[in-house]
C-alpha cells in the first residue's frame, strides 16, 4: 500500500477509536444501580469564580455499592456542591452532616433499566453513525485518490480495509453496549 492509502486508513482509524472512546466515556456516566465516582463526571461548581469539577474540589469515594461520599476540600463548598448535585438531573439527592456529602444510590425499578438500556442504545447508535460517517469519508478519499492517478486495484483494496476496520469497530461497540445492557438488567 501506498503512503497515500495508508494516511486514508489511518485518519479513518483514528475517527472510529475516537467514536469507540466517547461510546465508552458515555456509557461510565450512565448509572446501573452501583455506586460510582464517574456519576458525579460533568457536574461542574462554582470554585472561586470559575466552574470546575467536583472532583477537583473535594475527595470523592465510595465507600460501598450502593453510596458515594463526597468530603469537599472547604467546609464552605459543602452547599455548593449540593445545589450543583441536585441541579444536575442525575436524579440523586444529597444529604450532609456538616463535614461530607452522601450520595445514596436507589435500587432501579425495572421501568428505569429499561430506560436506561434505551440511552445505552441510543449512545451506541450515535457511536455506530461516527463509524460509518469514518468509513464513508474513506471510501470518499480513495475514490478522489484514484481520480487523481492512484491504480484503481490499489483504491478498491482500501476500500475493503476501511470496510474491514468499520467491522472491527462495529463488533467493539457491540461488545461494549452488550456489557452495559447486562450490567444496568443484573438485579
Amino acid at each position: 500500500m501506498t503512503e497515500e492509502a495508508t494516511l486514508i486508513l489511518d485518519i479513518a482509524e483514528e475517527k472510529m477509536n475516537k467514536a469507540l472512546e466517547h461510546l465508552v466515556e458515555a456509557l461510565l456516566g450512565i448509572r446501573a444501580g452501583k455506586a460510582s465516582p464517574n456519576v458525579l463526571k460533568g457536574i461542574m461548581v462554582d470554585y472561586y469564580g470559575s466552574q470546575t469539577p467536583v472532583s477537583q474540589v473535594a475527595s470523592v469515594t465510595v465507600p460501598d455499592a450502593k453510596t458515594i461520599l463526597i468530603q469537599p476540600w472547604e467546609k464552605g463548598m459543602i452547599p455548593v456542591i449540593e445545589k450543583a448535585i441536585l441541579v444536575s438531573n442525575i436524579g440523586l439527592t444529597p444529604s450532609n452532616n456538616g463535614e461530607h456529602i452522601r450520595l445514596s444510590i436507589p435500587a432501579l425499578t425495572e421501568e428505569r433499566r429499561r430506560e436506561l438500556v434505551k440511552q445505552v442504545k441510543g449512545e451506541g447508535e450515535t457511536a455506530r453513525v461516527s463509524v460509518r460517517n469514518a468509513r464513508r469519508e474513506a471510501v470518499e478519499a480513495f475514490k478522489a485518490a484514484q481520480k487523481n492517478g492512484m491504480p484503481e486495484d490499489m483504491a478498491k483494496d482500501g476500500e475493503a480495509e476501511a470496510q474491514k476496520l468499520t467491522d472491527r469497530f462495529s463488533k467493539q461497540i457491540e461488545e461494549a453496549l452488550a456489557e452495559k445492557e447486562k450490567e444496568i438488567m443484573t438485579v
